[in-house]
């Protein structure tokens, strides 16, 4: 998907609605404004189909049924509220910036599509608030207007087609699924009004009224419940786009039916399962076109696409992905602009493009695997463009074959199917901004996984890459450009590389006070550990979660803490020094399950230098606030015994008075030696402990690099599914193809037969087999091995002379059952103009010979 640009249109203080009908167009319309409420602070705009050499009577027609005021539009004429204008004849009505614009048909009569022109000039004037209506007519005027109102935003109504004299319009723009309102042309007034005093006002919130705030993280919210019937019905999570999207979204199919609240909404949902359809389709609205933001494009052939053109790769072509390419505008563009860079080059290059395009929407990927697009795209796309690239079909341009066939489109979730890799650009425009900054700070990382080396990253206008500066460097700030950095390593950059889908189990952040919105988790996690420090404890203090590694230090915890030997290792356990370690790691299994903390006295570290000190030491389990949920603070107190030094000599002095003292001295000596002996086994077990979490992290690097492999097979899978479903696509093109030109041929009263090079039978008509002796089994038969009812021993040599000469031969034939046939022999001429054999065609003229034998009959009598 690829939505909308962020700037919307100022839309004008009222609402403007333009009106399409062709024939038969005047009742309904009349209909239509005799329902409108005298002073509905609305503006509308009639075009219909006119007869360009005559006046127009329409605006006195319509005078005679509404009391606002109708008048024919001039150029440059202000748009009033509770007016009426209509379009004068051999004219092309447009609005823009308010005010009504008359232009010169460009196309020849019979060509011209109004109805287009002034709804596509609506919806880019006001945007989301542009309101569109079809009523009767010839054709399928109006659809492609309808179409961009609605992918603005905008509100579209259609007359029901059993209702209407001619119902080809309303039919083609409700064949498109571009149709939010279908109901008789007197109903659809009241439709209208209601959905516009249902929808949110302009700058309000696009929260419906009277619902309360509901978050997408609340289980029995009603946005959770439709979030759920989302997923349940089309698999894919919605959770983690931005709540005013969903909200708008909604509230435009709420508006629609007439409902009020949001619970009321899911209820609504959960009762009609093909309202959830129509509403997966309104969140993947996208809008896009060709070359959009000129400079973006400008920059990518002056400078970016040479570069890569110019590095040496071991593979012989470029490969980039579009993400969110909606109907396959911009992936066309980019196919292209890469083959006007190629052929700008000064030396040849055997360098192709290979571009992925994934959209999330069926429909547009349908669509843009079409590669047909409407006549209006000439006002972004150039006429060299259009002339090299495009081929005109029916009353729009198709995509030629060369272009067509470097993009391969698939249907696929950025968030929940895996990335396309080993790519040399990826654009990704307009998609980010309508995702959670949960969800972007993981796209991005994603991104450069999914690059090569130096590859080139190219956002939307209201995008960025955020804090993730380590991992791309602007080339272009101001066109959001940006070049993958090569020097990060993955474990820097926060990708889930465990397994596929990578994005799919995103844990929603934790909710924070607006004044540290703009700080990150380990920001948070700082300042409410320094609020608890500060207003409980003043020593030196660590904070350890619940394996024991250790996130936060305040104070000097020298003392206490020392890095252990070997690879580097945060956890507390392997830090804290002999002598508080066995006593802290019991008081730490006690703290979890009690709610008071506990409290040690008296333990003693050895210090470096040999001295000892005296600690008192609290173990804390923390509750609150709710980020330091689930951790626990030991909190260390130095302490110092007055007169420590004669205390214990006068110790040693009565142990030695003692009648035992030879005894006691001996029974110390030898705890003094077993606590040696157990230091070092302690020592030894903590080096195997070590080797073992050595072993434990190889194990772990060599796991997650089959994972990494893994994952980029399923990649290599997925781009071999989506070039299958377009071989696929190809073949029931040409299938489809195959039999119209069977049944074109038969259909026809003309015996053909087609020959190869080598004059043998490829094709031919049943009619000519019943001329010449020719059945299915004779495909790849030589023409001199069949025989015919044609008295004409030469064919072969004549067929033979035309391939050499490629002159035509045409001769009169008489067959043994007294019929005469024209025989013409022709060359076979391909699309790219190379002579492939011949065509024989046999049109058979006795009635012709009879009447000519008659009149000669005649004359000589």
């Amino acid at each position: 998907m690829t939505p909308a640009n962020s700037s919307t249109p100022q839309p004008a203080a009222f609402r403007i609605l333009g009106i399409g009908a062709s024939a038969g167009g005047l009742a309904p319309l009349e209909e239509f404004l005799a329902r409108i409420p005298p002073h509905s602070h609305m503006a509308y705009v009639v075009v219909q189909h006119l007869d360009p050499t005559h006046k127009a009577l329409l605006p006195e027609l319509l005078q005679r049924i509404t009391p606002m005021s109708v008048r024919q539009a001039t150029h440059g004429m202000p748009i009033e509220p509770d007016c009426v204008y209509v379009i004068p004849p051999n004219t092309e009505l447009s609005i823009a910036e308010g005010l009504l614009h008359l232009a010169q048909p460009m196309e020849p009569r019979g060509m011209r599509l109004p109805i287009n022109v002034l709804f596509s000039s609506l919806a880019r004037d006001q945007g989301e608030h542009a309101i569109g209506v079809v009523l009767s007519g010839m054709g399928s005027d109006g659809t492609l207007g309808l179409q961009a109102i609605k992918a603005v935003g905008g509100l579209t109504a259609v007359q029901q087609p059993d209702t209407a004299q001619f119902d080809a319009m309303p039919k083609s723009a409700i064949t498109a699924h571009c149709a939010d309102i279908v109901a008789p042309p007197g109903d659809l007034p009241v439709r209208i009004l209601a959905f516009i005093a249902q929808a949110p006002a302009t700058g309000a919130s696009t929260r419906p009224s009277g619902e309360p705030r509901a978050e997408p993280g609340s289980e029995s919210s009603p946005l959770s419940r439709i979030l759920r019937l989302l997923q349940q019905r089309t698999r894919h999570d919605f959770s983690l786009y931005k709540p005013s999207t969903l909200h708008r979204r909604m509230a435009r199919r709420m508006a629609i039916h007439e409902i009020a609240t949001l619970t009321l909404y899911a209820d609504f949902l959960q009762r009609n399962p093909q309202e959830i359809d129509l509403l997966f389709k309104e969140l993947l609205i996208g809008v896009t076109s060709f070359f959009r933001d000129a400079e973006v494009w400008q920059y990518l052939a002056d400078t970016t696409l040479p570069e890569l053109l110019s590095r040496k790769y071991s593979e012989p072509y470029l490969r980039a992905w579009v993400v969110g390419c909606s109907t396959g505008e911009e992936a066309y563009s980019l196919a292209m602009l890469f083959t006007e860079t190629l052929d700008k080059l000064p030396r040849p290059h055997d360098v192709t493009l290979q571009i992925f395009a994934s959209d999330l929407s069926p429909d547009a990927i349908a669509t843009a695997r079409l590669g047909h697009y409407p006549a209006d795209i000439s006002s972004s796309v150039s006429a060299e463009r259009l002339a090299r690239f495009f081929s005109v079909h029916g009353e729009g341009y198709k995509i030629n074959r060369d272009i067509r066939d470097l993009v391969l489109f698939a249907q696929q979730d950025v968030v929940l199917d895996p990335p396309f890799t080993h790519l040399d650009l990826i654009s990704c425009r307009n998609l980010l901004i309508y995702f959670d900054q949960s969800l972007q700070r993981k796209l991005i990382p994603l991104f450069h996984y999914s690059l090569r080396a130096r590859g080139i990253l190219l956002l939307g206008s209201s995008e960025t890459v955020g804090r993730h500066t380590p991992l791309f460097a602007p080339i272009q700030s101001k066109l959001r450009l940006y070049r993958r950095q090569d020097n990060v390593q993955n474990r820097d950059i926060g990708l889930p590389v465990k397994s596929f889908p990578p994005l799919a189990r995103i844990a929603k952040e934790l909710p924070v006070s607006p004044s540290d919105s703009s700080s990150h988790t380990n920001d948070n996690l700082q300042s409410a550990a320094d609020q608890v420090l500060l207003q409980v404890y003043a020593p030196a203090a660590v904070v350890v979660n619940d394996e024991g590694d250790i996130v936060y230090i305040s104070g000097r915890t020298g003392k206490y803490l020392e890095p252990a030997a070997g690879k580097a290792n945060w956890n507390f356990h392997a830090m804290v020094r002999e002598g508080l370690r066995t006593a802290i790691s019991s008081a730490l299994r006690h703290a979890v399950s009690q709610s008071e903390p506990v409290h040690l006295q008296g333990l003693q570290v050895q210090l470096p230098g040999g001295a000892t000190q005296s600690v008192d030491i609290t173990v804390q389990a923390l509750r609150e606030p709710a980020a330091l949920r689930g951790m626990t603070m030991i909190v260390f107190r130095d302490v110092v015994p007055a007169h420590a030094g004669l205390s214990d000599t006068n110790k040693t002095k009565k142990a030695l008075q003692h009648p035992h003292a030879k005894e006691l001295q001996q029974y110390l000596d030898e705890i003094q030696t077993l606590r040696e002996e157990n230091r070092a086994s302690q020592e030894e077990l903590q080096s195997a402990n070590e080797e073992l979490q050595s072993t434990n992290e190889e194990l772990q690097s060599t796991n997650e690099e089959l994972t990494t492999s893994k994952e980029e097979m399923q990649s290599m899978n997925e781009e071999l599914q989506t070039i299958n479903a377009e071989m696929q696509t190809k073949l029931d093109d040409l299938a489809l193809a195959q039999s119209d030109m069977r049944n074109l041929l038969n259909s026809i009263e003309i015996a053909i037969v087609f020959l190869d090079q080598n004059l043998n039978v490829r094709r031919y008509t049943e009619r000519a087999s019943k001329i010449i002796n020719i059945r299915e089994s004779d495909i790849g038969r030589p023409l001199s091995d069949l025989t015919t009812s044609l008295l004409y021993p030469e064919l072969h040599d004549d067929a033979l002379t035309t391939l050499s000469t490629l002159e035509f031969s045409e001769k009169q034939i008489l067959a043994t059952d007294s019929r005469w046939f024209t025989v013409r022999i022709m060359p076979y001429r391909r699309l790219d103009n190379v002579i492939d054999g011949v065509v024989i065609t046999l049109v058979d003229i006795t009635a012709t010979k009879e009447l000519e034998q008659a009149l000669r009959k005649d004359l000589k009598s």
